[in-house]
């Protein structure tokens, strides 16, 4: 009754490990270590904005190369320096939006094809009558070299370059 478990599975002998394992990186050196840096402060922006994304998020050890103490101690000082507002907690990042192509079958309207009640109309100004309008307690100024024509239009002297 007590069967051995390896017959059942195929087991292989492993292939002994050769050199460096393909999987295996070469460790980052710290930004901390190549500039010498004894003790961060959260005055030093220069140096913390090096640890933070372009979204203002911090970067994590693997990336940065940091030791778990260094990183503890950067993260610490990045959150005094946005409480002091040195440095921002997010920054706006321009998004593009793409349209997403129709649903096949779907008769719902999206925000494009829905009617606007806001749309504001503008009048056609030549095909509005003066005479009809009500201007009382309305000055009209005009400038010396404006004319008024006898249907009320108002005319303005164009100049070709030049000048007076």
């Amino acid at each position: 009754m007590a069967s051995n478990n390896n017959s059942n599975k195929k087991t292989k002998p492993r292939a002994p490990k050769e050199g460096a394992n393909p999987k295996k990186f070469k460790k980052k050196t710290s930004v901390l270590l190549t500039d010498k840096v004894e003790y961060v402060d959260y005055k030093d922006v220069n140096l913390l904005t090096r640890f933070v994304s372009d979204r203002s998020k911090i970067r994590n050890r693997r990336v940065t190369g940091n030791t778990v103490q260094q990183q503890r101690d950067i993260a610490n000082a990045i959150k005094n320096s946005r409480e002091m507002a040195l440095l921002p907690y997010t920054k706006r990042v321009a998004q593009t939006r793409t349209s997403r192509p129709p649903r096949d079958g779907d008769s719902r309207r999206g925000r494009d094809d829905a009617p606007r009640e806001s749309q504001v109309i503008s009048p056609d100004l030549e095909a509005i009558d003066l005479e009809d309008l009500d201007l009382d307690g309305i000055d009209v100024v005009l400038a010396a070299d404006d004319a008024v024509d006898t249907n009320g239009s108002i005319e303005t002297p164009e100049t070709d370059g030049e000048e007076s």
